[in-house]
């Protein structure tokens, strides 16, 4: 009887928190429908201050780009860990992060990772028993990142950023989630990316790719994001060392860096 009573209220603890996951979802997905009326003048100065690539956005470009981030913001649940609070300065230019990679295309958000846990510094990852800067959890439908490797990843443009290193992971994942966003990349271009791809991680291994760091040469998914890191802040080098690539990429992220590096 009273494994009958435990089994009984293990499985209405699933139930309760399967109901709770989803309603919160759209809970938040409601929310992003009205993001315009939760950001401010004060919210803009942080991207004015801090984020580069809103710096360049042409004057209409910069109003698209302010909705993405406010829709993106709107959408998730910010929770701190190791740390007091999430500020709004760090919500907004994280959520900058993602409307940066993501600008080429219209309405992508992520809503399969709805929360981001944000830590002061590197963290410990009790599973691989490792320091981690930033992880994206499909099981916890989550995207993790230190603030402080956040912050100096947009301080020096030198190929090097852990906002679009995890966004860009994020990406690729929720572009395969049966869900609204799923197949939105093009699969004649990915199929096109995967073979550039290929080529370059074994010249990685062998020692004979030097434009693009060795972490790269690990798998696919870390070569897509360390070529979008590279893509964003090493454009005009990408495009004379990988021609081929950096345009492949220009299609597949419906956009062109250095377009802004002209303006």
């Amino acid at each position: 009887m009273i494994l009958i009573v435990i089994l009984f209220g293990f499985i209405g603890f699933l139930i309760l928190g399967i109901f709770y996951d989803v309603i919160y979802y759209f809970f938040l997905e409601a929310k992003s429908q009205l993001s315009p009326y939760f950001f401010n003048e004060t919210h803009v100065r942080y991207l004015q201050k801090h984020f580069v690539y809103y710096k360049k956005l042409p004057p209409k470009s910069k109003k698209l780009f302010i909705h993405k981030v406010a829709r993106f913001m709107s959408s998730k649940d910010f929770i701190p860990r190791q740390m007091q609070s999430v500020s709004d300065e760090m919500k907004v230019l994280i959520s900058a992060s993602a409307a940066q990679l993501t600008f080429g295309f219209r309405g992508i958000i992520f809503p399969y990772f709805y929360k981001i846990f944000v830590f002061p510094e590197s963290f410990y990852n009790h599973q691989n028993k490792a320091y981690h800067k930033g992880e994206v959890n499909p099981k916890m439908k989550a995207i993790a990142l230190s603030w402080k490797d956040f912050v100096e990843g947009y301080l020096q443009e030198d190929g090097r950023n852990l906002g679009l290193h995890e966004m860009a992971h994020a990406l690729r994942l929720e572009n395969r989630i049966m869900n609204s966003e799923y197949g939105f990349l093009d699969d004649t271009v990915l199929r096109k990316w995967e073979n550039h791809a290929r080529r370059t991680m074994i010249e990685i291994k062998n020692g004979e790719e030097t434009f693009f760091r060795k972490y790269g040469g690990v798998n696919n998914e870390e070569f897509f994001a360390v070529a979008v890191e590279n893509f964003f802040e090493r454009p005009v080098e990408f495009n004379e060392k990988h021609p081929m690539t950096y345009s492949t990429l220009c299609k597949l992220l419906h956009q062109d860096p250095l377009l802004l590096e002209k303006t």
